[in-house]
């Protein structure tokens, strides 16, 4: 199971186990004898269900690879930019994202995502803070791990608002 473990400075490594669980008792005899089932286990976390998406036979219920992609660069810019608006003396009260994502497939059986969208909606505390915020934005895309290791664009089109 998987867990993230530091073993020199500024080195992280990460494991997980990810088992098929969809042979239905076939196995791969053809395309359409076997669900694409599984089951992404980290020691000490929930398992996380997931599957192909579904236009590639997969389940609509179960988490598939595109949408975990595009979670995690949503979670790491919103964690890199709490981060940096602290750094900026910034203070957030709410912040959620509608974040989309182009895949494209190229007709040989594969494909890429060519661009991610993040739609950050930010409250700040105080209005004085906006100019900060919108800052943070910069800080955090040249922050977070996911999207600097991404072959594509990571775009973002925050609104920020104000309490007070």
């Amino acid at each position: 199971m998987a867990q993230s473990t530091s073993r020199a400075l500024g080195e992280h490594h990460y494991a997980l186990t990810a088992t098929w669980t969809g042979n239905l008792g076939t196995g791969t005899s053809g395309y359409r004898d076997y669900r694409r089932d599984v089951t992404i286990e980290v020691s000490g976390k929930p398992e996380l269900l997931a599957s192909a998406d579904k236009p590639f036979r997969g389940d609509p219920a179960r988490w598939n690879p595109e949408d975990l992609l595009l979670a995690s660069l949503s979670e790491c810019h919103l964690l890199s930019y709490l981060h940096a608006c602290v750094t900026l003396g910034v203070v957030v009260v709410s912040y959620s994202d509608d974040a989309s994502g182009m895949m494209r497939e190229d007709g040989k059986g594969g494909g890429a995502f060519v661009e991610v969208m993040l739609r950050p909606d930010v409250v700040v505390a105080e209005a004085s803070m906006i100019e900060a915020a919108e800052r943070a934005h910069e800080l955090a895309n040249q922050w977070c791990f996911i999207a600097n290791s991404m072959n594509f664009p990571v775009r973002h089109e925050a609104k920020i608002s104000a309490l007070a």
